[in-house]
């Protein structure tokens, strides 16, 4: 597979992939090879941001259907379960000896720094890896949606959407045989067919933005570097 002309990329990870398998949110190892492959990735040249989703703590759509709270505070809850992980990974990143620092939506300087577009140009420009918490700062919004806002703002060639699938599929592989995985797509296809993984307003805004998509699997032997190198299995959605 020919190399990928990526200078600059968002990743977007799932929150529900830093969760150990005894169930407790956050797996030491797993945020260790997280931070090792995003390490490798950076030496190969490549300036990177990072969305980590809030799945393995609180998810606020699904909290909210319970009826016991509105979306807009579940929706604030799940942003601040972004933080946690942000800052989780930022410490690992620094300890794999990649310079890294969150900056997050949801203003908590005490924290953290609140998300701002220059000083993140800024620091991309210096290849320092951003952390992006706190989604877009707004109820009703995916990580999805917010690492594709952030990934146009901050002048990405891409996202990459890191899975546990290997590309984008017909139907979920996991639960039918049949399924059938797509090499290319383009945004227009991923929303006609209401493809699941990324959501519409995601993949509209990506379109808009004239932004590429590659989504791929995080899990061994593939890894953000295999895959943003061209030599790992990975589903280009592009205009």
């Amino acid at each position: 597979m020919a190399e990928r002309p990526y200078r600059r990329v968002l990743v977007k990870l799932s929150g529900e992939a830093l969760a150990a398998p005894d169930g407790y949110w956050l797996s030491a190892q797993t945020l260790k090879d997280l931070a090792d492959d995003i390490a490798r990735t950076v030496e190969d040249g490549l300036e990177l941001a990072v969305v980590i989703g809030g799945g393995n703590i609180i998810r606020g759509a699904r909290m909210s259907q319970a009826g016991w709270i509105d979306r807009p505070t579940a929706d604030s809850m799940g942003m601040l379960a972004t933080v946690m992980n942000s800052l989780a990974l930022e410490t690992a990143l620094n300890a794999a000896g990649v310079s890294a620092r969150t900056m997050s939506a949801v203003s908590m300087p005490t924290v953290c720094e609140t998300y701002a577009r220059q000083p993140a140009l800024h620091y991309l420009d210096r290849k320092q890896v951003v952390v992006l918490a706190g989604g877009t700062g707004n109820p009703f919004f995916t990580t999805d949606t917010a690492a594709v806002l952030r990934a146009a703002e901050l002048r990405c060639d891409a996202v990459l959407k890191a899975t546990q699938v290997d590309g984008v599929y017909s139907a979920d592989p996991k639960t039918d045989p049949s399924a059938v995985r797509f090499d290319h797509l383009t945004h227009d296809e991923a929303i006609r067919r209401d493809l699941k993984v990324m959501d519409t307003a995601a993949f509209a805004l990506a379109r808009e933005s004239r932004l590429t998509v590659v989504v791929g699997s995080v899990h061994a032997p593939s890894s953000v570097k295999a895959i943003l190198a061209g030599r790992a299995p990975a589903t280009v959605v592009a205009p």
